[in-house]
């Protein structure tokens, strides 16, 4: 499946940055790299409700953005480990903030504590 974008006539900064990491997993994704490096096999325990494919499709995006690596280790069986890069490295206070808000705002709700690290 192809990435879908938003059509951004005026060249809107905020619809770029929609287009880039926008979607239900990016940010997840992103979340979890912000620890340090994970495994595919990792990102996937931790996030059960993505499929194998949509998250290959999605860290490949990611990639693609330069908001991640992939670091590929030359051993048998390959590994294959994903990072942030540092332009997704100045993500984290964004969602850090977002998640404030979130909290903030819906303050019925009882949230776990989000440990995104500003690194």
């Amino acid at each position: 499946m192809a990435r879908k974008i938003i059509d951004n006539p005026n060249s809107c900064t905020l619809v770029h940055a929609m287009n880039i990491i926008g979607g239900k997993w990016k940010p997840i994704i992103i979340y979890l790299l912000a620890n340090g490096s994970l495994r595919f096999g990792k990102l996937l325990l931790f996030i059960p409700n993505i499929s194998k494919k949509v998250l290959t499709q999605q860290l490949r995006e990611l990639e693609d953005d330069r908001l991640i690596i992939r670091k590929r280790f030359a051993e048998t069986p390959p590994r294959v480990e994903y990072s942030l890069s540092e332009r997704g490295k100045g993500l984290l206070p964004i969602l850090k903030q977002l998640s404030y808000w979130t909290s903030k705002s819906f303050s019925t709700i009882e949230f776990e504590d989000c440990k995104i690290v500003s690194l």
